[in-house]
């Protein structure tokens, strides 16, 4: 059994946890956490007493991760911290010998990749994973499928729009993410999953980025336009309750427990005001992409939508792919800042009840494909249990258990993660200059651990 550290234990750290200690026990079990907030690893320690009250897992400050590696010796590092913590963490992991797992986006910067791809280089270096669990995701194998299979013949162009809603979406504007030296803006932080699909689905690597985009929605600057009023730093402390914005974490017991409890010790507030100053990553974002051998996408992101999923057509010069996902598709007024999970989560049932009456676009999925000359054919998509279609127990199985020759190559590695993230980095140098930036100009070759 495999010995797991983790460092950075906010709440993406609990799909991992959960497994070690849960479906995936006989993989390993945790041996260390580390992070900046001894209230956060405190929380995990109660989670890792429910299911092992055998186990104590020694706790780590962020400036002692090194002494970690040395003292723990774990196998295998989980790096879930904020995005640009993380090249310091799986490269020191790395070099230790120890294998690295880490969220998407693997890092926010072309410091930051350089630094990962030098400690790959190292002799005897650990084997790097990067978690993509949308790859994973049954509706999203299904379109890699068709498109290897020829179905629709060569690639031409990709149209992929992304749509967060003003749960979902509005969340990024409390947290971290929230500052782009943190994240690397939604072109880094969220849109690194999308390019990474479309990397994946064409088989192929970024060569040309332009952008455009901006902070239209949220913000003070807008919310002062918009005659919205004074706003709070902290959205719990709005004056309104009505406020579809507001968000109190007092009233969730596990948001409570893993931050509002823990402010006094590292400052971190989980819920500031979406219309509050500091915000510098944008809400409205279009990018096109051209790709190596031809293709090209047309891709935006939105994240003020009165729903939530995406729509992407694939044309081909046989014929045309067309997904479009409904995950979430109404927010009732009254529940909007009481449900802040992921797109997936459940609107309360009163909402629910308002939702179903006004007629919401059904949630789902319908995937179509349609070759030249003939009609369209919805092709069924097979379902699953658990987040994402199923799609994170797959992830986890990879992670923890090894791939087992996947013919669809979903579990990605370094070269992977460096070209999600290049289309982001290039996307941002756009912005920027207004200019179209060509990924080789960045300096970073896409080679190394795939």
């Amino acid at each position: 059994m495999r010995r797991y550290a983790f460092v950075g234990t906010g709440s993406r750290a609990q799909m991992y946890l959960g497994a070690l200690l849960g479906s995936h026990a006989d993989a390993g079990y945790p041996v260390a956490f580390c992070d900046t907030n001894e209230v956060r690893m405190a929380y995990h320690d109660r989670v890792v007493a429910r299911t092992r009250p055998d186990l104590a897992v020694p706790h780590y400050a962020a400036g002692d991760f090194d002494q970690m590696l040395a003292r723990e010796r774990p196998d295998v590092v989980v790096v879930t911290s904020p995005d640009a913590t993380h090249a310091g963490y799986v490269s020191a992991a790395l070099r230790s010998g120890a294998d690295a797992v880490v969220e998407k986006p693997m890092t926010t910067d072309l410091a930051g990749l350089r630094q990962i791809h030098d400690a790959l280089a190292a002799p005897g270096a650990g084997r790097l994973t990067v978690t993509f669990n949308y790859r994973y995701s049954p509706r999203n194998t299904l379109v890699r499928r068709l498109i290897a299979d020829g179905a629709i013949g060569e690639v031409t162009s990709v149209a992929f729009e992304w749509c967060l809603d003003t749960v979902h979406g509005a969340d990024y504007f409390r947290r971290w993410h929230r500052d782009k030296a943190t994240s690397g803006g939604l072109l880094v932080h969220k849109a690194s999953h999308h390019f990474d699909l479309v990397n994946w689905w064409l088989a192929d690597l970024p060569e040309v980025v332009f952008a455009r985009g901006g902070l239209r929605f949220y913000g003070a600057d807008n919310a002062a336009r918009r005659g919205l009023g004074p706003r709070p730093e902290r959205s719990r402390d709005a004056a309104d309750p009505a406020d579809p914005f507001t968000l109190d974490i007092t009233a969730d017991g596990k948001l409570r427990e893993l931050y509002h409890a823990g402010e006094h010790l590292d400052g971190y507030i989980r819920d500031r005001d979406v219309f509050s100053g500091g915000i510098t990553i944008e809400d409205n974002l279009s990018v096109v992409v051209g790709y190596r051998r031809g293709a090209s996408m047309a891709y935006t992101l939105h994240a003020h939508s009165p729903w939530e999923g995406y729509r992407v057509a694939v044309n081909g010069t046989a014929g045309r792919i067309e997904l479009d996902v409904v995950e979430r598709g109404h927010v009732a007024r009254a529940s909007a800042g009481a449900s802040i999970g992921a797109a997936t989560a459940v609107v309360d049932p009163s909402a629910a009840a308002v939702v179903a009456s006004a007629g919401s676009r059904p949630r789902g999925a319908r995937l179509l494909l349609q070759r030249h000359w003939e009609a369209a054919e919805e092709v069924p998509i097979p379902s699953g249990t658990g987040g994402h279609g199923g799609g994170d127990t797959m992830l986890l199985d990879d992670v923890f258990r090894g791939p087992d020759g996947d013919p669809l190559s979903r579990q990605a590695g370094y070269v992977d993660g460096a070209a999600s993230v290049l289309v982001g980095v290039a996307g941002n140098e756009s912005l920027r200059t207004g200019q179209a930036v060509y990924v080789a100009d960045l300096g970073l070759p896409l080679t190394g651990e795939s």
